[in-house]
């Protein structure tokens, strides 16, 4: 590997640390450890104008919801966030310091969306969770001074799963209408057997033993790996899906299925922005704290809302 040179002298601390792989921890040992680290590496949280802690009826009982609102001035375009985890670690304070920022940046109303997780609740109680938490936004987001006729999609690893599969249900139920989807290093097939899964096995990255770990926990039945909301990949249409911006790590094992899904996006007619960071590894989205590359990821994503989001006649909703 040649990592970015940032990563490379994080690796080396882990090295020295000695860090356990979280598939070897109990799970209330790796959710402490995934947000603490996680928070490490995101720095100092960006403040925002509001931050509104709520919850939603959800369809098993109230999901817990955060609103972001930025101090640029109404109505705006709105972000609904998943954040990442693997469907079994995470919370909305995983997803905080990316929500700040792309609020921020993007000058979007940004709710993230909380949603049971896995072992303790199966696939598919998240993007179930995931698409109602859609559909509050889009009808609460005026409380905020939001728009809900620009509204998009996002999330990072498990997240960006979740907000594929959103899209997909947004299209076949006629609406939320979406303008756009972030998915950043996004799980898209649960049967995937590529080169950047083979090759990616170094104990103190995430691995392909942490991926098989996450959906193992995450899958009801072995069947669910092939169903379409939580393979999205292995969905049979993809046209009619809103424009994304694909964002992979070099050094991921999930980077040949997140660039497959943005290349059948492409091939369905989707208009489709993709971006490979050199050096990298999973998980560097939610490090802008410490890493450029986390930082420029976040500034491409706020750049893609942006001009998404925009309130012109040109940018007409699509996906719904």
């Amino acid at each position: 590997m040649r990592l970015d040179p940032q990563l490379q002298d994080l690796y080396d601390r882990r090295a020295e640390q000695r860090v356990r792989p979280l598939y070897t921890m109990t799970l209330a040992e790796a959710r402490a450890a995934d947000l603490a680290a996680v928070q490490a590496g995101a720095g100092t949280p960006e403040p925002v104008q509001q931050v509104v802690d709520t919850s939603m009826p959800g369809p098993a009982g109230p999901l817990p919801v955060r609103v972001y609102r930025p101090s640029a001035e109404g109505p705006l375009p709105v972000l609904v966030y998943f954040f990442g985890g693997g469907w079994t670690l995470g919370s909305l304070d995983t997803g905080d310091a990316i929500c700040r920022s792309l609020a921020n940046a993007a000058g979007c109303l940004t709710v993230a969306v909380g949603y049971r997780l896995a072992p303790e609740h199966r696939f598919p109680a998240a993007p179930d969770d995931c698409f109602a938490g859609l559909r509050w936004v889009a009808e609460h987001a005026g409380r905020w001074n939001g728009d809900a006729d620009r509204l998009a999609v996002a999330g990072d690893s498990a997240g960006g799963n979740l907000a594929a599969a959103v899209t997909l249900m947004a299209r076949d139920a006629g609406g939320p209408a979406l303008r756009a989807q972030v998915l950043v290093y996004p799980n898209t097939d649960g049967l995937a057997d590529t080169p950047s899964y083979r090759e990616n096995t170094d104990p103190l990255l995430f691995n392909d033993k942490s991926v098989r770990w996450y959906w193992d926990n995450y899958l009801a039945a072995p069947e669910d790996a092939a169903h379409p909301l939580a393979s999205p990949l292995r969905a049979d249409d993809h046209s009619a899906l809103p424009p994304a911006l694909v964002i992979t790590a070099e050094y991921d094992p999930l980077r040949d299925e997140g660039e497959s899904y943005a290349q059948r996006l492409r091939d369905s007619g989707v208009p489709v922005e993709a971006r490979r960071y050199p050096g990298t590894v999973h998980g560097f989205f939610a490090m802008a704290g410490t890493l450029d590359a986390g930082r420029g990821a976040h500034e491409q994503a706020a750049g893609f809302l942006r001009t998404a989001l925009a309130p012109t006649p040109a940018s007409t909703p699509t996906g719904g």
